[in-house]
């Protein structure tokens, strides 16, 4: 599985992204081709309480590379990234990255060895 994760800095009117990037660029994202699912969410804390580096994240998942690369040649691809400066005041990091999942452990013998 493949995705796209986007950091988004904080912006300088918050409500106003929260409403573009949800009525506005997030429908973009939905026409894409080959997107499998749309995450994304508002950075709350960090682990060591500094101030979040990031206002939100967000991850569109495909299939595979192909199906990636495919919707990279997409009008609607090129829609979506041409929308990203209408909103994003606070600045954007674009990353493709791959993608595994894992179940959570639900019996603690079936979990992978620590090292000692």
């Amino acid at each position: 599985m493949m995705r796209i994760v986007s950091l988004h800095g904080h912006p300088e009117d918050p409500v106003e992204f929260d409403r573009y990037y949800r009525d506005v660029h997030t429908p973009l994202v939905q026409r894409i081709p080959g997107v499998r699912r749309i995450r994304f969410g508002r950075v709350v804390a960090t682990s060591d309480d500094s101030p979040p580096p990031y206002y939100l994240v967000s991850d569109v998942y495909f299939d595979d590379t192909a199906a990636l690369e495919a919707a990279e040649q997409s009008s609607e691809m090129a829609a979506a990234l041409a929308d990203v400066p209408n909103f994003a005041s606070g600045s954007v990091t674009i990353m493709l990255c791959e993608c595994e999942d894992f179940p959570p452990v639900t019996d603690a013998s079936t979990a992978a060895p620590t090292e000692r």
